[in-house]
């Protein structure tokens, strides 16, 4: 038997509407490279969405592509990025940023958000002709622990930054989740006001593949394409990208399909608390991290997959479990009432 994957939430395809709109398109000839008439349609969306005519836009196939070619095109070679150290950049890219010679700043977050005081500490330190220069603030929106920035948060970070000669830079591989997550008090066009790139990602919402870089800074805009290019991301048959975003943007797609997987993952969260267990942080989009004794959690890998995060003590562990836009009731269902019944079996 299949194990079910609550490991990710880009196991499955793609949205309908983006299969069907690549057939309907597809034996229509465009130009390339970003320059067909569907990435500009999808960029006059985006840009009508974030109320910002004068962002530039572009598309690339994925979160670490986007990050790397994003921090190095705000970047001199002597200069560095401060980033919470549960930060996608540290943790899960494979030394993307470091591989071409730029170092990365760990501080220490709270909820997997990057606290004022840690990174003024780093500016205090990092001082002089023998250390690096930081000049990127590297944030994730929702985090990699599934939580979201308020509002004031960002908007102080953002002040920050300006204050203090940074460049503030979101990562948004899950900006649908944290943008309809009910903890959220944030829009697209605030977040575009407050920060100098961001990236929107379709990859885990729905799409194929695919991640808008959002530029509202104007001393980044200028070449940027070339950076794209140079890195290896600049797609020939870009079309393709530009379909996700038209189809995700057009309407309310987007948001309906983050609002969705948040809410299956609401409902595992009131059922795991029901049966008296506790999350590593307050759950308030689509990961999620219950504590759960070992045992327990060994049961249950016999037919679902997840993510092992960390040991809490001998006995019990987190684990990450993630819905998606495409996450059936029904499996939600049947993944409860199975955690409901190895509970029952008083495996605690």
């Amino acid at each position: 038997m299949k194990k079910y994957s609550f490991s990710n939430d880009y196991a499955e395809g793609a949205h309908r509407n983006i299969l069907d709109a690549i057939i309907k398109t597809n034996e229509i000839q465009e130009f390339g490279y970003g320059e067909d008439s569907i990435c500009k349609e999808a960029k006059n969306i985006l840009k009508k969405k974030i109320k910002n005519m004068d962002a530039d836009i572009h598309f690339v196939a994925g979160g670490t592509q986007a990050n790397l070619i994003s921090i190095s095109a705000m970047l001199h070679p002597w200069e560095s990025i401060i980033s919470v150290d549960t930060g996608h950049i540290i943790s899960n890219e494979a030394g993307a940023i470091e591989s071409v010679g730029y170092k990365i700043i760990e501080t220490k977050g709270h909820n997997g958000k990057i606290v004022i005081e840690e990174v003024e500490k780093v500016l205090k330190i990092n001082r002089g002709i023998h250390k690096t220069l930081p000049r990127v603030v590297f944030i994730s929106n929702s985090t990699e622990l599934g939580s979201v920035y308020k509002k004031e948060e960002l908007q102080i970070l953002s002040d920050f930054c300006k204050k203090n000669n940074l460049f503030l830079y979101l990562d948004g591989a899950r900006i649908g989740s944290a943008i309809t997550s009910d903890s959220n008090d944030l829009n697209l066009e605030e977040i575009s006001n407050m920060v100098d790139i961001f990236y929107i990602g379709g990859t885990k919402n729905g799409a194929l593949l695919g991640e808008a870089v959002i530029i509202n800074n104007e001393k980044l805009k200028n070449n940027f394409k070339l950076n794209i290019k140079q890195k290896g991301a600049l797609l020939a048959k870009g079309r393709i990208l530009g379909i996700q975003f038209r189809e995700l943007f057009k309407d309310n797609l987007f948001f309906d399909l983050a609002k969705y997987a948040n809410i299956m993952a609401s409902r595992m969260v009131n059922a795991i608390k029901k049966e008296g267990y506790n999350f590593y942080i307050e759950p308030v989009t689509n990961q999620i991290f219950p504590i759960l004794p070992n045992n327990i959690i060994e049961e249950m890998s016999r037919y679902y997959d997840f993510n092992f995060y960390k040991e809490v003590d001998k006995n019990n562990s987190v684990i990450r479990l993630v819905t998606s836009w495409n996450t059936k009731e029904e499996n939600v269902d049947e993944f409860l009432n199975y955690f409901r019944d190895i509970v029952n079996m008083k495996l605690k």
